[in-house]
């Protein structure tokens, strides 16, 4: 059995790879929100009735919730064997996938401040996990 520190907890290694596909499985849920959401064009009073009726109609927003599904599950049971002083700091790890997600599929912009956030972010995970 492996252990590794994480954030200067010892962790094992299969636990922190269930905690990194439940990540992966809830920002690939992300993914797939924001691509029906992309199909389902702007949400306005006019439409909002049939919109909200066409989310369970559209492939990838069912996708994007499954996949949302699966990375909570995935989490209760890392719940199940990981101090919730390291498993909720180190889900935090999903602002980042996102962030490169929303970069890299949608072109979404990469400004030095998104930039520097997403730094205070992390910065903030690893000193609210280390004590």
């Amino acid at each position: 059995m492996t252990r590794r520190l994480l954030w200067g907890k010892v962790v094992i290694v299969q636990e922190f790879a269930l905690l990194l596909v439940a990540v992966l499985a809830s920002a690939l849920g992300q993914l797939f929100l924001k691509l029906g959401a992309l199909q389902l064009g702007q949400v306005t009073g006019a439409n909002a009735v049939s919109h909200i009726l066409s989310i369970a109609t559209t492939p990838a927003l069912i996708a994007g919730l499954m996949a949302y599904g699966v990375g909570a599950i995935l989490y209760i049971l890392v719940l199940t064997r990981v101090d919730l002083s390291v498993a909720a700091p180190a889900a935090a790890m999903i602002y980042l996938a996102s962030v490169i997600m929303g970069a890299v599929v949608f072109n979404e912009a990469l400004s030095l401040g998104r930039l520097v956030g997403l730094g205070f972010i992390m910065g903030g995970v690893v000193l609210v996990a280390t004590r």
